[in-house]
């Protein structure tokens, strides 16, 4: 079997450098494509880093097909990222897909969009992450009460994250009884943080420093259990990345959200 193809939307971007890099250490990759209004025109290895390529920075998706693009992913900006699903969709090219900020809406939209090729958009691509996640859905039938702390650079505009979210989700799915906030008396607004679902308290911090971290708490009588997981670079997320991009091909048609499937838990 030949190397697969791969393009990246927002090449230049830091999540864009680091996803080209990492695509062109795979050796089952291989980097074709990359696109990036802002760099248009300048040479690939200029702007991401990386050696070995030497193709233009492309403006638009249009590129895509004339390098033979089999997956393209995209870290880039929620309003980018929904033309550049809608291009991969209508063209027949997998997509593996960090941006976050997507609506219900939208999945569904997504969903019905890939009916040649398949979609990958996960709220988390480091594998700490996902195992995380899975822990705190397995732990949720032994407790009664849960938050969530989700702590984030100060450059991410949207919150709570998606992970804080779908951590909340599979737990609350796992378990819909969770005790009830026992808080009379609420004297700063929000204090208690977000509802999330079931009523699982999100809490959501932007601070210089951080990159991306979370903190599950669970308590029951007598006993807490404390799940974190802290990325302290991008290059956590790249083994996530690699991985879904070798394996989107095998993924069920239309769209499949998070990383577990394609780790088999």
């Amino acid at each position: 079997m030949g190397l697969t193809k791969v393009g990246v939307f927002g090449a230049g971007g830091r999540m864009g450098t680091a996803v080209s890099n990492a695509v062109c250490a795979d050796p089952e990759l291989q980097f074709v494509a990359a696109v990036d209004p802002h760099f248009a025109g300048i040479d690939v290895g200029e702007v991401t880093g990386v050696s070995g390529c030497s193709f233009e920075v492309a403006p638009s998706a249009e590129a895509l097909p004339f390098a033979d693009v089999q997956v393209a992913i995209d870290f880039t900006h929620l309003d980018a990222a929904r033309k550049n699903l809608r291009f991969c969709a209508d063209n027949g090219i997998h997509a593996v897909v960090g941006t976050s900020g997507f609506t219900e809406s939208d999945f569904e939209s997504i969903h019905k969009m890939f009916r040649d090729s398949n979609c990958l958009i996960a709220p988390n691509f480091a594998i700490g992450a996902v195992l995380m996640m899975r822990f705190a859905e397995l732990a949720a039938p032994y407790f009664e009460t849960a938050e969530v702390i989700e702590l984030h650079h100060n450059s991410k505009v949207d919150a709570p994250s998606g992970t804080a979210v779908r951590t909340a989700e599979r737990m609350a799915k796992a378990s819909p009884d969770w005790a009830t906030d026992p808080t009379a008396e609420i004297t700063i607004p929000n204090a208690r943080g977000a509802v999330g679902p079931a009523q699982i308290p999100i809490h959501s911090i932007r601070m210089r420093g951080m990159v991306a971290h979370q903190e599950v708490l669970l308590g029951t009588n007598g006993q807490t259990l404390s799940l974190r997981h802290d990325s302290y670079d991008r290059s956590s997320f790249m083994p996530g990345v690699t991985l879904a991009t070798r394996k989107i091909a095998d993924a069920p048609r239309g769209l499949t959200i998070g990383l577990d499937s394609l780790m088999g838990i």
